[in-house]
C-alpha cells in the first residue's frame, strides 16, 4: 500500500523540480488537511516555503508546528536554527534553537553530527552575535569532536587572528589545517604571514602589527 505522505512529498517535489515550487507548496498544504501531525511532510513544506519560495515566515510557522508536535526533532532544530539566523530580528531565537539543539544531540554520541553543530554555532556567534569568547569555546568542542576537521582548524584561526589577537594559537591552528590539509596555498599563506609579521625570527611574539585571514565564507 502506498504511504500518502510519501507520494505528497514525492508529487511536490516533481512539481519543484519543474518550476512550480508555488504547486508544490499548495500539494503539502492540501495534504497536510487530512494529516496535520504529519512531521515529514510538514518539513518539507517548510523547506519550499523558504528557500525557493524564499518565505521565511512561512517556513518558519511551519518548523515551529514541528517543534510543538516533537521538541526533540534533531532536523527541524537545525532548519529553524539556520533560517532564523538569516533575519537580524530572530537572532535571539536562533541562538535559542542552537542552544537546544546543541543539548539533543550532545547525548545521542554522533561525534560528525555534534561537531557540524558546534562549528555551525561557532560561526553564528561570531558573526551574528560577535561574542567572540563563546564561538571560540565552540569551534574548540568542534574540534575536539572530530579533530581531523582541517576546515574548523582553518576557521577558528580566522577568529584567533581577526578578534581574539591571539598569534600564538593561531598559529597552532594554521599548523593543524596545513597538516591536515597538505598543499592548501591559501592556509600556507596565511601562516608565512603570520610569521613574518607577528613572530620575530627566534619564534617568539612580536608586540605590534596586523595579520588577516578571510573567513572561508566572508569576513
Amino acid at each position: 500500500m502506498t504511504d500518502p505522505a510519501y507520494e505528497a512529498v514525492r508529487r511536490a517535489r516533481n512539481q519543484e523540480g519543474s518550476g512550480n515550487p508555488s504547486g508544490a507548496a499548495e500539494t503539502l498544504e492540501r495534504y497536510l488537511e487530512t494529516d496535520p501531525h504529519n512531521t515529514r511532510a510538514r518539513m518539507e513544506l517548510a523547506r519550499i516555503c523558504a528557500y525557493p519560495l524564499g518565505d521565511l515566515d512561512r517556513g518558519n510557522f511551519q518548523i515551529d508546528i514541528v517543534l510543538d508536535l516533537e521538541p526533540g526533532n534533531v532536523e527541524a532544530l537545525k532548519a529553524s536554527a539556520t533560517i532564523k539566523a538569516k533575519e537580524r530580528r530572530r537572532v535571539a531565537e536562533a541562538a535559542e534553537q542552537f542552544a537546544r539543539l546543541i543539548e539533543v544531540i550532545s547525548p545521542r554520541g554522533d561525534p560528525v553530527e555534534y561537531s557540524e553543530v558546534c562549528a555551525a554555532y561557532a560561526v553564528f556567534l561570531r558573526r551574528q552575535m560577535t561574542d567572540f569568547p563563546k564561538a571560540a569555546e565552540y569551534y574548540e568542542k568542534a574540534i575536539a569532536a572530530s579533530p581531523s576537521r582541517y576546515e574548523f582548524h582553518q576557521d577558528y584561526a580566522v577568529l584567533l587572528l581577526n578578534d581574539l589577537k591571539d598569534y600564538v594559537r593561531a598559529k597552532r591552528e594554521l599548523e593543524d589545517a596545513m597538516r591536515l590539509n597538505p598543499g592548501d596555498k591559501r592556509t600556507e599563506e596565511a601562516y608565512r604571514r603570520l610569521l613574518r609579521q607577528k613572530f620575530d625570527s627566534e619564534g617568539n611574539l612580536k608586540r605590534r602589527s596586523s595579520v588577516r585571514l578571510r573567513h572561508r565564507g566572508g569576513p
